[in-house]
């Protein structure tokens, strides 16, 4: 059994004693009247009878067979007890002003599922979702990419919405926008020290970008991202061969990010 093979300093194979008395006490009721299991014997050859002392001794122990309580589970009164409809459960509020919520311990196993990489991957966590559809407004639409992607036809490519990053640097302050299917995120500027007011217009727009990078690392580490700044040069900078030590300070920063540098005009620039 999985649980018991998981835990074996619960369930170990000898039992050291008696278990300790507890207050509630476990008995199994039997119907009024009814006596003791007690079935007569088949009558066998000494033969056979070996055999079968030796198959009930050996077949139990590989787990092959177990013993039979259909005869007793007969005469047993079971316990029955009125269990809650879970349509009328969603519908208590339990004392909540902000209506029904999820206890977040059981929905942490949804939180933490990790993506799908595969069709049957995908088809699985669709089953699961699926259950909560009557909660959920526009459920198909939400889940269309996923239904697509069970398709024969499509490829399967699992690759969320990329990251455009646009930069802005001026003389005195460094300027960015954090952006998603056109739609602005965040916003973020920063006024350039002193010393900073000394950087060519390359260095400025460089550090512009390691700005972005650092302020929305949350957003943008371990994400695909677009970067897009008005000074050409830094399209090529991670080719290029002579860079100063500030330059190689901040392209070691910009490689832990996977992200791409383009040209965008001034004029047309947010």
């Amino acid at each position: 059994i999985p649980i018991v093979c998981g835990f074996p300093e619960v369930f170990p194979e000898n039992l050291p004693g008696l278990p300790l008395e507890r207050e509630v006490e476990f008995p199994i009721e039997l119907i009024f009247g009814s006596t003791s299991i007690s079935i007569t014997p088949y009558r066998m050859a000494p033969v056979k009878l070996r055999e079968l002392k030796s198959q009930l001794q050996e077949l139990p122990e590989k787990g092959f067979i177990r013993p039979n309580y259909r005869q007793l589970n007969r005469i047993t009164i079971k316990n029955r007890y009125p269990l809650p409809r879970i349509d009328d459960l969603f519908d208590q509020l339990k004392e909540s002003a902000k209506g029904v919520k999820v206890d977040p311990s059981k929905i942490q196993a949804v939180v933490e599922w990790r993506p799908p990489k595969s069709p049957t991957e995908v088809r699985s966590f669709l089953g699961l979702a699926g259950y909560y559809r009557r909660f959920v407004k526009g459920f198909s639409i939400i889940a269309y990419p996923l239904t697509k992607l069970l398709q024969k036809e499509v490829k399967f490519i699992w690759e969320g919405k990329e990251y455009v990053v646009y930069n802005d640097a001026s003389h005195n302050s460094l300027g960015c926008v954090l952006m998603q299917e056109g739609k602005a995120i965040s916003y973020a500027s920063l006024k350039l020290k002193p010393h900073e007011l000394n950087y060519p217009t390359r260095d400025l727009e460089l550090a512009d970008v390691v700005f972005a990078l650092k302020i929305w690392r949350h957003y943008l580490y371990g994400e695909k991202c677009h970067i897009f700044t008005y000074h050409k040069s830094l399209k090529y900078l991670g080719t290029q061969k002579e860079l100063n030590l500030r330059q190689r300070r901040w392209l070691e920063l910009i490689k832990d990010y996977d992200c791409t540098i383009d040209y965008h005009p001034g004029k047309t620039n947010v």
